[in-house]
């Protein structure tokens, strides 16, 4: 097995490196019609129903009718928006989402025309902090939508957004530092290497939970779509756009739907590294092996974001926010303090069963108070009941209801 590491790196002529390029970026708009066409389909056979079956064999070329039928659409302006960051917004919003898969590890050493190279672009010593600013950029183009549209539905679900996807980046940023304190290194290409062993979804499963709710909540995606719930934002922050720059959020939406499983395969789930029982065939990580296996993690998580969509209800915004600040967090806290304290005992050459039984103890305490936490809470939550006499002080304030206008006797037979 070729295990590459950042001296792999920065020996590739130009014309590799720019077959490179656009082989990452085929990849990802495959994958996005790919992913709008599973969706439909997912959906409606979850919801007892048939998805996309008119255009092409079986609906094949549903996402594609789709992309050409917007791009023939007419591309409206507003009269009141302010037009070059109006028109900047949705190409802020596509390039760092397809710019963080640049150091994104699909594959092991392979040879390419004579050429022995990583089937990655790049790799950086702090690789995973450059997702982490790349993809916090995109929100600005969202944001950006939102305001220069002069209107108030975009700017609220603008705002929102913003929010939203501040709030779930830190915990999320939180959950990778256990990931680094086990990997000694924030090299994509060195952690997928040191879960050659053990993946770190069984060493780190606390984190890799938190991550996984953190990456519906950072894409916008249901049930944490809130910026784009139709009730009460209209269309959200992409209201006033059409055409292409519509179609840029769309792709936006998804490209960052696969850029986020692919990082979470590449953190805890091994990378590209054979699941078992591959794992045991000879060859199963050399060659362009490798590329299947990676593919497939990668399709797992974004088959989890259809199912979410098919099977919760959107959540109200204070308690989505809740459960970023007050759950999220403080456990991605609580758990990197443990995840240091075990490290720290196994590098003074204590038994590995110690650190284990301390992480499991830990784990427990922490669902156990959780538990006690929530049984309270339901406890002091009064129970909702009007109140009989018109006089009476209930729980929930109710307005006063005003008084029908009296009528004059002069008009009362008009």
């Amino acid at each position: 097995m070729n295990m590459p590491d950042l001296d792999s790196f920065g020996h590739d002529p130009w014309w590799l490196m720019l077959v490179k390029c656009l082989a990452i970026f085929a990849f990802l708009m495959l994958t996005v019609l790919v992913a709008i066409l599973a969706e439909r389909k997912i959906l409606g056979r979850m919801q007892m129903r048939f998805g996309p079956n008119r255009v092409g064999p079986f609906g094949l070329l549903q996402s594609l009718a789709d992309g050409v039928k917007l791009a023939l659409k007419e591309g409206l302006i507003p009269a009141g928006v302010d037009k070059p960051i109006y028109l900047m917004a949705p190409v802020i919003a596509v390039v760092p989402a397809i710019m963080a898969f640049a150091v994104i590890p699909m594959g092991g050493l392979v040879s390419v025309f004579g050429y022995t190279t990583a089937l990655q672009l790049t790799d950086l010593p702090v690789a995973v902090l450059y997702v982490l600013a790349v993809t916090s950029v995109g929100v600005y183009g969202i944001v950006l939508a939102g305001w220069a549209s002069g209107s108030t539905y975009p700017l609220l679900g603008g705002l929102r957004s913003s929010a939203q996807v501040v709030s779930y980046e830190i915990a999320m940023a939180l959950s990778f530092v256990a990931v680094f304190l086990y990997a000694g290194t924030m090299s994509t290409s060195g952690i997928v290497a040191a879960q050659n062993g053990t993946w770190f979804v069984f060493l780190l499963l606390p984190s890799f939970l938190v991550y996984v709710t953190s990456m519906v909540g950072e894409t916008n995606r249901a049930p944490f779509d809130l910026p784009e719930a139709e009730g009460e934002l209209v269309g959200g922050f992409h209201t006033e756009y059409s055409s292409l720059k519509f179609a840029m959020f769309m792709l936006a939406e998804y490209i960052n739907m696969t850029t986020v499983s692919a990082l979470a395969t590449t953190m805890f789930l091994g990378g590209w590294q054979a699941p078992f029982p591959f794992n045991m065939i000879d060859g199963a990580n050399s060659g362009w092996w490798p590329l299947l296996w990676f593919v497939g993690k990668v399709w797992a998580f974004l088959f989890l974001f259809i199912w979410l969509r098919a099977t919760l209800p959107r959540l109200r915004y204070d308690q989505f926010m809740a459960l970023g600040w007050k759950l999220l967090i403080p456990v991605s806290l609580g758990w990197i303090v443990i995840v240091a304290i075990t490290q720290t005992l196994r590098g003074q050459g204590s038994p590995t069963w110690v650190a284990v039984v301390i992480s499991i103890g830990a784990v427990i305490t922490v669902a156990l108070i959780l538990m006690i936490r929530l049984s309270l809470r339901r406890k002091a939550i009064p129970e909702f009941s009007l109140p009989m006499d018109p006089g009476a002080v209930s729980v929930y304030p109710i307005p006063p209801i005003p008084s029908p206008p009296r009528v004059s006797r002069e008009h009362s037979d008009v």
